[in-house]
């Protein structure tokens, strides 16, 4: 640190170090030329944690799933050119849904720019408005005090972690020698040192510039909004996607505190346990008509990121609840249907704990409103409970199912199917601790096909834990080279569960698919692929079973082997649409008659 053989080698020791020290977990890298000074530093400091990768996209979605893992932001290291392109798809994801990252993107000097210089192009401003915070980095030289390099590592990672917290770019200008060459003056080779005035940013381990975030919410000063939600019985705590299981503990004890039902979505970290307020089932218990109009809420107190059940939304849409409050950590709205009347911008968990203590009590007790959601959610768990002991074909329902018991400390999900089928079938498991539950993600943010396989690798190294992923054929397609950030000995294994239904089998639910000249060909696209021998070559153990019984026994010996293991599940597109209309139907006639006492309530 104290000594380096040129300014480009300087100021990248410099920056990488001060990323590890603002508390940057991994450094995900692939190869390039013009990023030789960055990844030389990354190389050099034993403290930056990195992955290496031939696949700038992968890498990209890697450093995601690390940093929703931990919540601590990950860099991401790339060449310059149509290299730094292909990071675009994660940076939107992650802007989306508030994922903190670092982007450092290695370019050309500004006198090649706009001359037609080999893999230069117009890179500042190239990620748009999907990040926080943009700086182009001037080429390093001597003349410039290198407490800039430090002081600019430090803004961005506060930006990156900033509410809202999401991705930063520094684009990084880099003139020859790349490589830690000595640099030449006047014929004389100049080592380019730490000045003086540095020397005790060298002897410590802290950031040059230490940022104190804003203090939590006054809940005190929310009396008008909070006021008017005492009394109310017809109301509903959803639980959107949160970050971390105690954001959702938070959830669950406000909802007690208030007596009202809690609706988990899967990614709320609260869909797996049970609690006396959890209806975990709403999505099916909606699908039945006289249920859903005798249950409209009054108020609904909404936590966190967007929910997977489009039942659910049109259901509040259609209630018009006031108030309808929105609590999340940042300042965008959040209103798709227009119907929110009061938006707080405030940590999930520090509101919740805040309006209890306002409130001064413990959990309420049951009222017959939260009496019948537990009822009817109880009762489409039973009625599920009785189909699936008695059908013994290897379903996607059935998938989603199996793999919400034996899921083990990390469960991923692929934005298409996989995660609305775990959101509508996976089992609560009881009152299991909340710290054994699996911590869930889903690139939900933007919804995009891209690097789910890449996302749970960086997640996997993000807990440093077992990983399932659910993903479908056409999601694995996307990124199948990325099965090989999976054969890394570093990397804890990862499950892959591949459910091949041989095309795209959620455009089988949407009206498109009552037109069957264009249809199949079009939006079904069949590709007749397996993935034996993409197992096979990127070094994985592969499991095809056939029955539940042999699915839950594949899962269960990947969980207890040291690799990364393949399981191909083939299912058939047509008949998995039929099965959850069956399904949804079943759910429908297993919720009970509203009980007259919540039916007849004045609204």
């Amino acid at each position: 640190m104290r000594d380096a053989t040129n300014p480009n080698r300087l100021w990248a020791d410099l920056l990488v170090e001060e990323l590890v020290r603002c508390g940057v977990g991994l450094f995900c890298l692939a190869p390039g030329s013009r990023s030789t000074p960055l990844t030389a530093a990354v190389a050099a400091n034993p403290q930056a944690r990195h992955l290496i990768h031939f696949d700038e996209r992968g890498t990209a979605f890697c450093a995601l799933g690390f940093a929703r893992a931990t919540g601590r932001p990950a860099a991401w290291i790339t060449t310059s050119g149509t290299a730094v392109a292909n990071g675009l798809p994660a940076v939107v994801e992650a802007s989306v849904d508030r994922v903190p990252l670092v982007l450092l993107t290695a370019d050309r000097p500004p006198e090649l720019r706009d001359t037609g210089a080999n893999q230069t192009i117009r890179q500042p401003g190239l990620f748009g408005e999907y990040v926080r915070w943009r700086f182009d980095l001037p080429t390093p030289t001597p003349d410039i005090d290198p407490a800039f390099v430090l002081t600019t590592a430090d803004q961005a990672v506060h930006r990156a972690i900033g509410r809202p917290a999401g991705p930063v770019h520094l684009n990084c200008m880099f003139r020859e020698p790349l490589a830690p060459a000595p640099h030449a003056v006047n014929g004389e080779a100049e080592r380019s040192r730490v000045p003086k005035a540095l020397e005790r940013w060298v002897a410590s381990e802290e950031p040059y510039t230490r940022y104190t975030a804003p203090s939590a919410v006054d809940v005190t000063g929310l009396g008008g909004v909070i006021e008017p939600l005492h009394e109310v019985e017809r109301g509903l705590v959803v639980a959107g996607r949160l970050a971390t299981r105690a954001e959702g503990e938070a959830a669950v004890r406000l909802a007690e505190a208030l007596g009202w039902p809690l609706l988990p979505d899967i990614g709320s970290q609260m869909r797996f346990g049970d609690s006396d307020v959890a209806c975990p089932f709403y999505d099916q218990m909606l699908g039945n008509d006289a249920f859903r109009e005798a249950f409209a809420p009054d108020a609904v107190l909404y936590l966190g990121g967007r929910v997977t059940s489009k039942r659910l939304v049109q259901f509040i849409a259609d209630a018009r609840p006031d108030p309808f409050v929105v609590v999340r950590d940042d300042p965008f709205r959040f209103d798709p249907d227009h119907r929110v009347t009061d938006r707080i911008e405030a940590d999930v968990g520090a509101f919740c704990y805040g309006i209890v203590g306002e409130l001064g009590r413990g959990p309420k007790k049951a009222t017959p409103w939260l009496r019948a959601w537990r009822t009817a959610s109880d009762a489409v768990l039973a009625a599920f409970d009785a189909y699936f002991s008695e059908d013994d074909a290897l379903t996607e329902p059935a998938v989603a199912r199996l793999v919400s018991q034996h899921a083990g400390p990390g469960l991923v999900l692929a934005a298409s199917m996989p995660v609305r089928d775990a959101d509508a079938f996976a089992v609560p498991s009881g009152p299991v601790p909340l710290v054994a539950a699996p911590l869930v993600a889903s690139n939900r943010g933007a919804s995009g096909i891209d690097g789910t396989v890449a996302t749970a690798a960086g997640f996997a190294r993000g807990l440093d834990a077992p990983v399932t992923l659910v993903i479908g054929d056409l999601a694995l397609l996307h990124d199948l080279n990325s099965l090989a950030l999976l054969r890394d000995p570093a990397q804890p294994p990862v499950t892959v569960v591949a459910v091949n239904n041989d095309g795209g089998g959620i455009f089988h639910f949407l009206p498109i698919a009552q037109h069957a000249d264009v249809f199949e060909p079009y939006f079904g696209t069949p590709h007749g692929l397996g993935f034996e021998h993409a197992a096979r070559m990127f070094g994985l153990a592969y499991v095809r079973p056939e029955t539940p019984a042999a699915f839950a026994e594949a899962l269960a010996a990947a969980r207890a082997g040291s690799a990364s293991t393949l399981i191909e599940v083939r299912t058939d597109r047509t008949a998995n649409r039929t099965l959850h209309a069956d399904l949804l139907a079943r759910a429908a006639a297993a919720v009970p008659e509203p009980f007259p006492s919540v039916a007849t309530t004045e609204r």
